[in-house]
């Protein structure tokens, strides 16, 4: 990364108004923002896989906000799922009682994106109020604000995929709603640590970069393809690891009739690409902290983690039949653990940003 792009991202300490102070409060603010995006991702992996996600059928910003207050409220809401594809082709049997166990998660996770708007957009005008927002970091804010309200409009698009024709979302969409929201993370996390610390002197050599843009880009298209297993249900099938029913590649990995799209469409050959991905990335982490060390143990360590998580996932989901409720914690564990990935890949690059800039 250079020194012009640096500059765009973060002002150097002696430009940033009102001092350090400042610059310290909007980066704390923006890291308890960070962490409530890091629940609302673990909190929608869990509505996926509890299939809760499909429960409220309205997109309703404001009006939403309240939960159903009397058995009308109730009733009202039951009737209006019933005429969803979920109820009927999957729970055609689910009462009233079960109705209310998928919608409260799905409530919850709506809520709590109302809530970091809220807590995002309140601070944001009391620090520009104040002359507290440190120059060169207003339009990045803005652009953050912007990024929230445009992931709740693809968090709606989303779920309006399965409510047509089919009892689930389009995983095209779902994956770019996760990705959409690892941007956002990324971006707070990057922002605050450039005003926590916007130089440094630690050294990472040019010919490392390359080996460093490696492991990220294997790192982004591992969790998008990890989004198209969720969005297919593809972790549901080939539950043994490492071989795929038997074999390295797994017997049905291509489809005539889809051609090209089998990489996309096809879940034997989502899973076994997800696979492949992520044992890449395994092995990218590892040479990358063999060269440089120091923060890289981190990214590793991260890796090592995620990676654990989906071997015991995939091997989960293989009972028969799997212990939902720990089949469930180990799925949410497995999304939690990407954006721990990102989080030591944003702590790692922020260290090369700012060697870089200052070379």
């Amino acid at each position: 990364m250079t020194a012009g792009t640096a500059s765009t991202i973060g002002a150097p300490a002696a430009a940033l108004r009102g001092g350090r102070a400042d610059a310290r409060a909007v980066g704390w603010w923006l890291v308890a923002v960070a962490a409530m995006v890091f629940v609302m991702v673990a909190i929608g992996g869990m509505t996926r896989l509890t299939e809760s996600g499909l429960s409220i059928t309205e997109w309703q910003p404001i009006a939403g906000t309240l939960p159903p207050l009397s058995d009308a409220d109730w009733q009202a809401l039951f009737a209006k799922y019933k005429q969803s594809p979920q109820f009927q082709k999957t729970f055609p049997d689910l009462t009233l009682a079960g109705f209310k166990e998928i919608f409260w998660l799905e409530y919850i996770h709506r809520l709590w994106g109302r809530l970091i708007g809220v807590v995002f957009l309140v601070p944001l005008l009391w620090f520009w109020m104040r002359g507290r927002v440190p120059k060169g970091y207003g339009p990045a804010l803005v652009g953050l604000f912007v990024l929230g309200g445009l992931q709740g409009a693809v968090g709606w698009l989303m779920v309006a995929s399965g409510l047509v024709d089919r009892p689930a979302v389009s995983h095209y969409r779902l994956a770019i709603h996760l990705g959409l929201a690892i941007v956002i993370y990324a971006a707070l996390l990057w922002t605050a640590l450039g005003l926590f610390q916007p130089r440094g002197a630690s050294a990472l050599a040019r010919r490392d970069r390359g080996w460093v843009h490696l492991a990220y880009t294997l790192i982004a298209l591992t969790i998008l393809a990890g989004a198209l297993v969720a969005g297919l249900r593809a972790g549901l099938i080939y539950n043994g690891f490492p071989l795929m029913g038997g074999a390295l590649v797994p017997s049905d990995y291509w489809v005539p009739e889809l051609g090209w799209l089998n990489a996309f469409e096809n879940r034997a050959a989502v899973q076994f690409h997800h696979r492949v991905l992520a044992t890449l990335t395994l092995l990218a982490a590892a040479y990358l902290w063999w060269r440089v060390r120091g923060a890289a143990s981190w990214v590793l360590a991260a890796v090592l983690l995620q990676y654990a998580l989906g071997v015991a996932t995939i091997l989960m989901f293989g009972q028969t039949p799997p212990p939902m409720g720990a089949a469930v914690a180990i799925g949410t564990l497995h999304q939690a653990g990407a954006m721990v990935l990102v989080t030591a890949a944003v702590w790692f690059a922020h260290a090369a940003r700012r060697v870089t800039a200052s070379a």
